[in-house]
């Protein structure tokens, strides 16, 4: 299950350049997320690992990025992370991979929504402004545009008012949530809630049987409403990081 999430996440959250060495995805995007700028270990690996590690952290120097391996229970070697503990990774950003099966779905009760299964400026900027993305905004284009599964872009209004937007995209039965923002001014007021249930009923309507997100174990108000949706936590990843 978790190198299944971890497949349909990597094509959910494209990258602009990618190479695949002995197993390990390497994947590049100007330093915007470390999702998109890291070392994804998910497959078996054979070839000596300090030669590996070394052109890894070769290939993100010369990049000016610094290396970053996205880390799970399932990775390869299974001693990898006391490894990279040993070459002076650190440990951070623990974050909870959590599902939903879609089966009792609840219906939304505000419809002011509007669904877009293509990148438009318009939700793009909205996105960068509730989410003070400005600067990232050329580099998430260029992601953004490149995911090839069926994706819908979510804006929810209160009257003519933006409150909230996120990214869903499907894949094999499953709808992975992306990019969840409310407008600070209209936080705690349930709109988090009918944007994610507006969004996990698309899903479903348009085949999904299950859903999953990623959610930081410190964002505590998020997995609350999460939680009171009956996402589940199906494992756990985490980065290691060299300075």
């Amino acid at each position: 299950m978790i190198r299944y999430i971890e497949e349909l996440s990597l094509n959910a959250w494209a990258s602009l350049q990618t190479v695949v060495y002995d197993g390990w995805i390497l994947r590049f995007s100007n330093g915007y997320t470390k999702r998109a700028n890291s070392i994804n270990p998910i497959y078996g690996s054979t070839e000596d690992l300090d030669y590996k590690l070394q052109y890894c952290e070769d290939i993100f120097l010369a990049r000016n990025l610094k290396p970053v391996f996205k880390m799970t229970k399932s990775v390869y070697p299974e001693s990898l992370d006391a490894i990279l503990e040993e070459r002076g990774y650190t440990s951070i950003d623990h974050t909870s991979v959590q599902l939903l099966s879609l089966s009792e779905l609840r219906n939304p009760v505000i419809h002011t929504v509007r669904f877009d299964q293509e990148l438009t400026d318009e939700w793009l900027n909205q996105f960068c402004m509730l989410n003070n993305q400005k600067a990232n905004k050329t580099t998430m284009k260029q992601m953004l545009s490149l995911i090839l599964p069926k994706t819908c872009f979510v804006s929810l209004y209160d009257s003519d008012t933006l409150v909230g937007c996120g990214l869903g995209v499907l894949e094999r039965g499953y709808l992975g949530v992306f990019d969840i923002v409310t407008d600070l001014r209209h936080r705690n007021r349930g709109f988090g809630e009918q944007l994610m249930l507006n969004l996990l009923k698309w899903g479903k309507d348009n085949g999904a049987e299950y859903a999953y997100l990623q959610v930081m174990l410190n964002n505590a108000p998020a997995r609350r409403l999460y939680s009171k949706l009956g996402f589940q936590e199906s494992y756990r990843y985490w980065y290691r990081l060299k300075e």
